[in-house]
């Protein structure tokens, strides 16, 4: 029998996009969630010698405490990808938009592959998308995808969260873009550690 330690406020998918609302999920608590999100994952992929991989980082699978404190949830993909075809397509079906691309050629999770993930899960705090979203003009859009874009057209303005612009400005959204920029690399050997990245996160909370 597994025990799961009770969490009052739900799933962070559930606070940042609720039904009838915008989220007010405050910045500050934002960046923290996200800190400590890295944290937990960096203490997985270091804690044996050979890295165990998480492969299902995402919004749905951050559970909040009363404190808004993070806690990873939900490890029963930290195994190999099924080889089989029909479980395959269910199972990158479950993790459209977070999904680690090199993953669709390899059919292998890897430490890095939690780091694209979580890259993804970076920009829905700081975007408030999801991470296939609808556009204005009714589309379906992946927010990875959006994001590239408008960083390479030098618009990042144009999909971040107006009320978090305001909260913290444009520059600290930016250096928390720059990190999930360097988490969405194609390649997976060029994106940092999942212990880098919950140390550059710190330095920003810490510094801000």
């Amino acid at each position: 029998m597994l025990v799961y330690e009770y969490v009052s406020n739900g799933s962070l998918f559930e606070v940042l996009h609720p039904e009838h609302h915008a989220s007010h999920l405050p910045l500050q608590a934002r960046l923290t969630i996200a800190e400590q999100a890295a944290e937990a994952l960096a203490y997985l992929h270091s804690a044996t010698t050979r890295p165990i991989t998480h492969g299902a980082v995402k919004s749905h699978n951050i559970l909040l405490d009363d404190d808004l404190s993070a806690k990873v949830s939900d490890f029963e993909a930290s195994h190999l990808v099924p080889v089989d075809e029909e479980e395959f397509i269910a199972f990158v079906q479950g993790a459209l938009g977070y999904l680690d691309p090199e993953c669709m050629q390899t059919h292998r999770l890897t430490d890095r592959s939690d780091v694209y993930s979580f890259g993804v899960l970076l920009l829905e705090l700081i975007t408030g998308k999801k991470a296939i979203y609808t556009d204005t003009a009714g589309k379906k859009r992946s927010l990875a995808t959006s994001f590239l874009v408008k960083m390479k057209e030098q618009r990042l303005r144009d999909i971040l969260d107006g009320k978090m612009v305001v909260e913290g400005g444009e520059q600290l959204l930016g250096e928390v873009a720059a990190i999930a920029m360097e988490c969405l690399s194609m390649k997976g050997e060029e994106r940092p550690s999942m212990k880098e990245v919950a140390e550059r996160l710190h330095s920003l909370r810490r510094f801000r």
